[in-house]
């Protein structure tokens, strides 16, 4: 007898090509594990920064978005913003000092709404590819870059951004390792 309370970790394809739809999955489980991160963010949170040029997570947030929207549009299918997903993303990634743009007077809930509403609009755009599509590189100015190769590093990007998100919520005016943080 199965126990009906038992996880199963597994990643079902979402997609009509099973590999694509698996990679997809992942996609959605990352994701999960962002949201999760941020269930316990409180307003105050959200535009706190401490000392150094360290981001809060409102701007980690924001960059998540911006970069998923970025490498799917510029280096996945080659093709400008459309309006709406500018409206959606004013800011660009970095200021004059090549840090990423400070991204603050947002509710946590903007930015929520904007990376659903990135996600979906990339799973809507990848759901019908090609096993070969997806394997096949895209020549750019700089290198050559396949849409596997794109959602593994976007993969690989959240999950290091959520380390930073997850870091910030924990020391939000504290501590952490003898690091001195703002209002401390």
């Amino acid at each position: 007898m199965r126990d009906t309370e038992r996880e199963v970790l597994t990643l079902e394809p979402i997609a009509d090509v099973p590999e694509v739809g698996r990679w997809l999955s992942a996609m959605e489980d990352g994701r999960r594990d962002t949201l999760r991160e941020l269930e316990t963010v409180t307003r105050e949170m959200v535009d706190w920064r401490p000392d150094a040029p360290l981001n809060s997570i409102g701007t980690l947030v924001y960059h998540i978005a911006l970069v998923e929207a970025d490498w799917l549009l510029q280096d996945i299918q080659s093709r400008d913003y459309p309006g709406w997903l500018r409206d959606l993303l004013p800011y660009p990634a970095r200021d004059d000092r090549h840090h990423l743009t400070h991204v603050e007077g947002q509710p946590l809930q903007q930015h929520l709404d904007r990376l659903a509403a990135i996600r979906t609009f990339l799973l809507e755009e990848l759901r019908a590819m090609r096993a070969d599509d997806f394997h096949t590189p895209r020549v750019r100015e700089r290198y050559d870059v396949s849409p596997a190769w794109v959602l593994h590093h976007l993969l690989q990007h959240e999950a290091e951004h959520r380390s930073h998100i997850a870091w910030l919520r924990d020391t939000y005016g504290g501590h952490a390792d003898g690091v001195r943080l703002a209002g401390s």
